[in-house]
């Protein structure tokens, strides 16, 4: 089943379905299954309930407009992450019938990991065979787009390592594209960005005095 993301009225004019009802119903295990939209769908919109692949019919002309568009299902405790995250932990959940499954599961794939960043298992959590953020390009071969790819995926890995959140094939494949094998090697340690959080306060704050509660 697909829908049009916008505002689809009948014959005479009249509104039959808003594009609010059709980003509540493609959040839903029910249909839509696709959901079309134009660029307007491309930001400050959450897909990522039931959905973990982006069809770019076109791509964009930058790395943001790329991220923003994928970032619609790489959000919070997305499809991609609930499935694995299920497909691992799912067996905990008999011993536990009460309460929340979810918080269960998320429980069981918090305490495995020794992320201090608070991205796993909640923004990033794979699993053998799992699910994962698809990107799907059917360009045509020759085609702009076809030959735009290879760009925007290596500037889009730049984008990323601003954030310390890189795709990892993007930028394996950027890298890989711009160092040698034994550059890269001797690099590793400099290019590794560590997102862990401060414990403690290093230096002297005026916020302490002032008993506010703020970590580092």
């Amino acid at each position: 089943f697909a829908m049009r993301f916008g505002d689809e009225k009948d014959e005479s004019g009249k509104t039959v379905s808003r594009a609010d009802q059709v980003r509540k119903a493609f959040n839903s295990p029910f249909w839509p299954f696709v959901l079309a939209t134009t660029s307007v769908g491309q930001e400050g919109l959450d897909f990522h309930t039931y959905c973990h692949a982006v069809v770019h019919w076109n791509l964009p002309a930058n790395p943001v407009d790329m991220e923003q568009r994928e970032g619609r299902v790489h959000r919070y405790k997305g499809h991609a992450v609930r499935r694995n995250v299920a497909k691992r932990h799912l067996a905990q959940l008999v011993n536990k019938p009460d309460g929340d499954p979810w918080w269960h599961l998320f429980e069981a794939a918090r305490t495995e990991t020794s992320d201090p960043s608070g991205l796993t298992p909640f923004w990033v959590y794979t699993a053998e065979g799992g699910a994962t953020i698809e990107r799907h390009v059917p360009a045509l071969p020759l085609s702009w787009e076809a030959n735009q790819l290879p760009a925007l995926r290596n500037s889009l890995a730049v984008y990323r390592m601003v954030f310390g959140q890189p795709r990892q094939d993007d930028l394996i494949g950027f890298l890989q594209h711009q160092l040698s094998r034994e550059d890269l090697k001797c690099r590793l340690d400099q290019l590794r960005i560590d997102l862990a959080p401060c414990e403690v306060f290093s230096v002297a704050s005026p916020y302490i005095d002032a008993g506010l509660n703020i970590r580092d």
